[in-house]
């Protein structure tokens, strides 16, 4: 008679699964929540010490942690030797496992669990059994996702068997549940323990959480995954009110969007286009910061994305619909601006009430050609702001030099940012050159340009982008300082009259 272990923290289908098991001429051991579950569905179970003939003890910390359960699962049925040792130690073979884990995931994600449940949450009998299975494919399946249920009954001959390319399939599987639930611990208790910010060995896990249609282009393959985060300030905990499923290229560019507009305390919108913010505004409200966003460059937020840190009112929902927006980020809808969005039944609308929340530390990585790169996340804004020059910039030119170095923080490098009265006027982002940069954020500025400021990313190799701002009437200019030519980017402010302040920090964003 072939056996099988049962023994689940997830219970779905597991019943009806031992039923098929049971038609197929097998017998069932199981283990706790999970036999208690099978008797009650009338499915007749072995529990683990009646195979052992060794009581469950320790809290249930050991029930399978035994030769007899061990021995009959990593036998080689085709060794005499192995399985002349089975018959002397009398033990008998196990030829299926079914086991999923601990649900540790679940029980750190909650808020106010405390360490001791978490470790508490800890698997160890299931995956030994799953290892210990998975090691012996060729001779015992391993199911560990209840959506496999099907396909292994389905898989079975009459006598119960399945075949060695879905065992080594199911194996592989095993291997990747039991990596990824040790990778879940281990980053949870490095950080309990506050371990180094930057190990040895850096284990990461995802889950996936959908397949996209593609990628960045039709032609690529590609799927969203979500890590282990308690986060609510982040893409992966936004709840879809209405609209298609997002895309590869549409969660890239919110993700962008949201970090932006976090920057900001006041009212904010960010337009986002091609992972580039193309507008920003603050305003009393959501439709103001709409309407000066939208007036910033009416031309480039046309299929973008919309973040705001505020509710939208139905004043801003009914201009939004009014040009074509892939998605709205809020943290709050009044009814009628819901009512108001829903008529575009494809623009997505997403509800994300962390995203008023302040930004937190945290790790970003960034895949290279055979490895990873990790640095912690762009969080300070400015070390020291000191005025360099000879003229000081009025209160309101230092307000609209801190907004602008807020947005030009999330323009890709080299980065130039153009604002005025709480908006931003011209962007010039993700060029080869600075002066470019600038001559580009100019241009897109137009008229509205005199009397604006500039933010920069990074500082000024040479004074010909402060020559550019003294033709072009910019009234006050911010940037980290510390190129080798700085005196000679001052001397042009001071020969303009234009005020520029340091901050002591860059932002290059690649």
């Amino acid at each position: 008679m072939k056996r099988a272990i049962i023994s689940v923290s997830d219970k779905t289908g597991v019943a009806d699964f031992a039923k098929a098991l049971l038609a197929k001429g097998y017998e069932i051991i199981s283990t706790g929540g999970t036999a208690s579950l099978l008797a009650a569905e009338g499915v007749p179970t072995l529990e683990a010490e009646q195979v052992t003939g060794f009581p469950e003890c320790l809290d249930g910390r050991v029930k399978t942690l035994h030769p007899k359960i061990h021995g009959g699962i990593l036998a080689i049925r085709d060794n005499s030797e192995h399985m002349a040792t089975l018959e002397k130690l009398d033990v008998g073979t196990i030829d299926l496992i079914c086991v999923n884990l601990y649900p540790f995931k679940n029980t750190v994600a909650k808020p106010g669990h405390t360490l001791a449940e978490a470790v508490e949450n800890i698997d160890i009998g299931g995956p030994s059994l799953i290892r210990a299975g998975s090691k012996n494919y060729k001779f015992v399946t391993v199911v560990t996702d209840a959506e496999d249920y099907n396909l292994v009954i389905e898989n079975m001959d009459a006598d119960g068997g399945v075949s060695v390319d879905t065992r080594f399939k199911l194996a592989a599987k095993a291997f990747q549940h039991t990596a990824a639930y040790d990778a879940y611990i281990s980053q949870y208790l490095a950080k309990a323990a506050e371990l180094e910010k930057f190990p040895n060995q850096l284990t990461l896990t995802f889950e996936k959480k959908q397949a996209l249609r593609y990628g960045e282009n039709g032609h690529q393959e590609a799927a969203y995954y979500t890590e282990l985060s308690n986060d609510p300030a982040c893409i992966t905990s936004a709840e879809c009110l209405s609209g298609k499923e997002l895309s590869y290229n549409n969660i890239g560019d919110a993700d962008g969007a949201i970090a932006a507009v976090k920057e900001f305390t006041e009212p904010c919108c960010v337009a986002v286009k091609h992972a580039n913010p193309c507008a920003v505004a603050v305003g009393k409200d959501s439709a103001e910061a709409y309407a000066m966003a939208f007036a910033a460059d009416p031309v480039s937020i046309f299929g973008g994305i919309l973040a705001f840190n505020s509710a939208v009112n139905a004043e801003c929902a009914a201009d939004i619909i009014k040009t074509f927006i892939e998605i709205v980020i809020a943290p709050e809808y009044t009814a009628e601006a819901l009512e108001i969005l829903k008529t575009k039944k494809n623009m997505r609308v997403l509800l994300m009430p962390g995203v008023a929340a302040a930004s937190v530390s945290q790790i970003e990585y960034k895949k290279v050609g055979g490895g990873l790169l990790a640095q912690d996340a762009d969080n300070v804004m400015w070390d020291e702001v000191k005025t360099v020059t000879k003229t000081q910039p009025a209160p309101e030119l230092t307000r609209d030099m801190e907004f602008a170095m807020k947005v030009c923080k999330h323009v890709k490098s080299n980065a130039i940012v153009i604002a005025k009265d709480g908006s931003t006027l011209g962007i010039g982002g993700g060029s080869v050159s600075r002066i470019w940069a600038a001559q580009a954020a100019i241009a897109r500025a137009g008229d509205k340009v005199n009397g604006a400021v500039m933010a920069s990313d990074a500082f000024f190799p040479f004074e010909d982008v402060v020559q550019e701002c003294a033709k072009a009437g910019i009234a006050a200019i911010i940037q980290p300082g510390g190129s080798v030519n700085d005196t000679r980017s001052i001397e042009e402010c001071d020969k303009n009259g234009i005020p520029m302040v340091f901050t002591g920090i860059r932002h290059f964003k690649h």
